[in-house]
């Protein structure tokens, strides 16, 4: 994988490369790195994706909108966009953050990925990154299902206890285990009306929380 090959994929030529470089490139690796355009790229992805879901979900009313978009601008989908743009072959890392992995580890990817955002709203303009990221976000987009399915597992256990008038869930880490870019998380979910505790696991003690919801949810249901 080249910086080449990679912009070829993401559809877009850059006038200025040294922006796709510098998008890459990592606190760890020097002075010039990807923090500030990443700080752009945030604001910029969040702005495209709200714009296609105001355009696509004209039924939805704002509090669907926002948990859609979260979703969709998460950690979690910004990692796996990255891996399948293969981000982390072209990543300049610090030697520390080389030896643990760090071309590996989600929120590495996921920066990086906002951060390349940033670059072609800098290179090109609003359209010309929202063009992007549309058409990267194309398959996720038809896999969204609007309304209350959508809302992920901690938003629907909270809802179901409130709705009952029950007290709300505790999350609770037990542990993590694994190498810096490659830890495995266990959340505890303790409800105590009625008694109920679930575990979950997961990349992310986020995830290892829904995961532990999601199970909390299947259980009450049952």
């Amino acid at each position: 994988m080249t910086l080449s090959q990679l912009a070829a994929t993401l559809g877009h030529t850059f006038a200025k490369p040294e922006l796709l470089r510098t998008a890459l490139t990592h606190r760890s690796y020097g002075s010039l790195h990807n923090e500030r355009l990443e700080f752009l790229g945030d604001s910029v992805l969040n702005c495209v994706i709200a714009n296609s879901l105001f355009a696509r979900h004209i039924e939805l009313p704002e509090g669907d909108l926002s948990r859609l978009r979260a979703n969709l601008v998460c950690q979690d989908a910004l990692h796996q966009l990255a891996l399948s743009l293969k981000i982390g072959d072209l990543l300049l890392l610090g030697e520390g953050e080389l030896k643990s992995g760090g071309h590996q580890r989600p929120s590495i990817l996921a920066d990086a990925l906002e951060a390349v955002f940033g670059a072609i709203f800098l290179d090109a303009g609003f359209d010309a990154a929202a063009t992007t990221i549309n058409r990267l976000y194309a398959p996720l987009f038809t896999q969204l299902k609007p309304g209350g399915v959508n809302k992920d597992p901690k938003t629907r256990l909270q809802e179901w206890l409130q709705g009952r008038k029950k007290p709300l869930p505790r999350y609770q880490l037990e542990e993590a285990t694994g190498a810096a870019h490659d830890q495995r998380f266990s959340v505890l979910c303790e409800i105590d009306n009625p008694p109920l505790r679930t575990t979950g696991t997961g990349t992310s003690r986020r995830a290892a929380e829904q995961a532990a919801a999601d199970n909390a949810l299947k259980a009450l249901k049952a």
